[in-house]
């Protein structure tokens, strides 16, 4: 029996990841990535970079993506829970401009591979909320871009928090989905 159960979602390549979890009264383990159960479920690209960001109840981030330095997320909560969304930005896909979204928690422990050509956002359901995630690519701010989260092309159903939604200054500025042209996501 592998360690992982990768779940494929509406949109194939983004995958929902349950590991198994070793618990007694002592606590748990588990592993949260190793390279040769995911190479065999098709996640087979090398993770440069990780992340971390610890946010309150409503905070909102996303929708994000790399116009260069295209980067695939390996994405998983620690403390809290959130509302974790992909969306389809690759012009010659068959789901093009589809979104996926899973709840991710410390709880629940799943993780969610969204792959290059994906903008990814997620919202904040708990008081606190820890977000971890490894990268295939180096971060690049001058390859920045973004669609809107309440984006009407794309039209992600957000959960209620139990607040209003607070997002970043630039992430109120970014050009909607249908004024795209997505041209760097074309080998995707």
């Amino acid at each position: 029996m592998g360690k992982f159960n990768f779940i494929r979602t509406e949109i194939p390549e983004v995958q929902i990841i349950e590991p198994t979890v070793f618990g007694d009264d002592r606590g748990y383990f588990m592993e949260t990535y190793q390279i040769d159960e995911f190479a065999a479920a098709g996640i087979d690209k090398p993770f440069v970079q990780d992340n971390q960001s610890r946010s309150t109840r409503g905070v909102l981030r996303g929708l994000h993506f790399q116009k260069n330095h295209t980067q695939g997320k390996l994405v998983r909560v620690t403390l809290g829970e959130v509302f974790d969304v992909a969306v389809d930005c690759r012009p010659r896909s068959a789901t093009f401009g589809k979104w996926v979204g899973v709840t991710l928690s410390a709880e629940n422990k799943k993780m969610l591979y969204i792959p290059e050509g994906f903008a990814h956002g997620f919202l904040v359901l708990s008081d606190a909320a820890e977000f971890t995630y490894k990268c295939t690519d180096v971060y690049d701010p001058t390859s920045e871009g973004g669609i809107p989260f309440d984006d009407p092309t794309v039209r992600v159903q957000w959960p209620d928090c139990g607040c209003p939604h607070k997002t970043s200054a630039k992430d109120k500025e970014h050009t909607p989905f249908a004024e795209q042209k997505f041209e760097f996501f074309e080998k995707y």
